[in-house]
């Protein structure tokens, strides 16, 4: 695992101590790991979303839609 150093006003390591304490992180960088993971995780939904929007329309969701839809997850139930 590689190490990375960042400086941080007393205001925010306080915030960080505070959140490690509150939230049961072992240490502050599990914790800033897992705002990392988070944001990488916003992130590809965002870029899912943007996709979706940017695609053709398809047809439309109906409750024709959602019926076929439920046969098929019964079907595929067996």
């Amino acid at each position: 695992m590689s190490t990375m150093n960042i400086s941080l006003p007393e205001t925010l390591k306080a915030f960080v101590d505070e959140q490690v304490g509150r939230r049961g992180y072992g240490t502050s960088s599990e914790y800033v790991r897992e705002l990392i993971r988070k944001d990488q995780d916003r992130q590809q939904l965002r870029s899912l979303l943007l996709a979706g929007a940017a695609s053709p329309s398809t047809s439309a969701v109906d409750q024709g839609y959602f019926d076929s839809l439920r046969e098929r997850v019964r079907a595929a139930r067996g």
